[in-house]
């Protein structure tokens, strides 16, 4: 699977706290998302989840040849597993959720997706009914969740994360460029309700131009940005 645009957001834009010390990512797939969580900070414990072999496979040699392998730890499991097997609370928890649409492209292209990759994206794989029970059960009392999700689905999520007591506290909603419909939600949630921060993000000017807040935000984790 390659890396795509919305584990690069999420894994740049979530907050981390000073004295943090969990980190659970929920469908790490080749683990991205925990990797930049452990390059941006001291977090003791990072555990990922993956249910798909090839990934999992993928998630743990990459986790080993990173500069943070005695921090980082997969599990190949689905999610209702862990939820079986896990008491301890995550002080974070962080997914990239499945769902059956083409991620945003840094070129504003697309690209075919095989069938491994479609089984990883299609809702039923983790319906958000499913995963924010989940989180809720996971979660610390005063633990934050963060997650990427379409922004059409937006709306739905949210009141579903209100019936489980989980409360928008941070959105950033994303589009490839200025005139472009808005693509993405960048969602933070707590068990407090407060104002929301809300604020968008547009991530080119033209292609292969990116903004500077884009930059801002990413430049920690590009090769060449």
């Amino acid at each position: 699977m390659k890396v795509g645009t919305d584990a690069v957001l999420l894994g740049a834009w979530v907050s981390l706290k000073e004295d943090l010390y969990s980190i659970l990512d929920i469908g790490s797939g080749t683990g991205i998302i925990a990797l930049m969580l452990a390059q941006r900070s001291d977090v003791e414990t990072i555990d990922a989840i993956e249910i798909d072999e090839n990934a999992y496979e993928q998630c743990v040699d990459n986790f080993e040849a990173s500069n943070w392998a005695d921090r980082l730890f997969c599990y190949h499991a689905a999610f209702d597993e862990l939820l079986e097997e896990i008491e301890d609370k995550y002080e974070l928890i962080v997914c990239n959720p499945p769902f059956y649409e083409p991620p945003i492209s840094k070129t504003n292209g697309s690209f075919p997706i095989d069938s491994s990759r479609k089984k990883a994206r299609f809702y039923d794989a983790l319906p958000f009914n499913d995963l924010i029970s989940g989180v809720s059960q996971l979660l610390d009392s005063s633990g934050t969740f963060a997650t990427v999700i379409p922004y059409n689905e937006e709306e739905n999520f949210i009141k579903i994360a209100a019936k489980n007591k989980l409360f928008p506290k941070r959105v950033t909603r994303v589009k490839g460029r200025e005139n472009a419909k808005i693509k993405r939600s960048l969602l933070e949630f707590t068990f407090i309700k407060q104002e929301i921060d809300n604020n968008q993000l547009t991530i080119e000017t033209e292609r292969h131009v990116y903004t500077s807040a884009y930059i801002d935000l990413t430049k920690d984790f590009y090769l060449k940005m």
